[in-house]
């Protein structure tokens, strides 16, 4: 009660002081002949505007930050969204594995679950971090992979080339792994045979680039997603003018590639 009182009675000071310096203002204006002859006078109102000036200087400067600081949390809050709407579509397909496989084999169920219980854990708690190590991420790569490797009964050839300077680097968590879901997706899911997915890793000092290749039914009608969308918006939130993507198509043989600058 007595900080409430306290931050009220700042608050009430501030304005009053305001309004008196507006007052006195107008006083000056109104008066200025009469003013004009009593001594001190010129000195007092420089003082005054001064003080008038450094008011207003001040007031714009709270009146910025305030802004800066509610642009700030707005991004934040987006980002945040953004970040929960990653694998939704992986985890309910795995989870739907899950239930047909309980009764067949038990034994692969409970490694599927260890394994999705790994990315969960990761989705939920490194996930909502601003930044994580670029070894994190790929760690989270290898897992996904794997899962998916565990799920189907088809064979895929997965090749993941790794070549990073220094793993420390920090990066924003579940970024790549939209370009990832996207190329399992479109392609493994769809396809019956011979279905390839490449990705490749590398860091120079600061930049990181990632590039994935894969092939896909050029006959398959896909539906667009919010995974690019996505990764779009954040990547325009967090990396502004530090970041490339680019995807193309060649026959039937997907490529995208995301350079980011950290």
């Amino acid at each position: 009660m007595n900080k409430k009182f306290a931050l009220n009675k700042r608050i009430f000071n501030k304005r009053n002081f305001r309004i008196s310096l507006v007052l006195i203002g107008f006083i000056v204006i109104l008066f200025n002949d009469t003013f004009g002859k009593i001594e001190g006078f010129v000195e007092f109102l420089l003082l005054y505007f001064i003080t008038l000036i450094v008011t207003i200087l001040h007031w714009l400067f709270v009146s910025i930050k305030y802004l800066i600081n509610l642009k700030n949390e707005k991004a934040k809050t987006e980002i945040m969204h953004l970040q929960s709407q990653v694998n939704p579509h992986f985890f309910f397909n795995m989870l739907n594995n899950l239930y047909g496989l309980v009764d067949k084999d038990s034994e692969k169920a409970k490694k599927l679950i260890l394994k999705l219980s790994d990315m969960m854990r990761y989705s939920i708690y490194e996930g909502q971090k601003e930044q994580v190590t670029l070894q994190q991420e790929i760690d989270f790569i290898h897992t996904y992979i794997e899962l998916h490797k565990m799920r189907y009964h088809k064979e895929i050839a997965i090749q993941v080339d790794v070549d990073i300077e220094d793993e420390n680097l920090q990066i924003m968590p579940l970024l790549f792994i939209i370009l990832v879901e996207n190329a399992f997706k479109h392609g493994v899911e769809v396809l019956r045979n011979n279905a390839f997915v490449n990705i490749v890793i590398t860091s120079k000092k600061n930049d990181v680039t990632l590039k994935i290749e894969n092939n896909f039914d050029v006959e398959e009608k896909s539906e667009k997603g919010i995974g690019l969308d996505n990764l779009t918006r954040r990547l325009a939130l967090v990396y502004p003018k530090k970041h490339n993507f680019t995807s193309s198509i060649d026959k039937d043989i997907y490529t995208s590639i995301l350079t980011l600058k950290l």
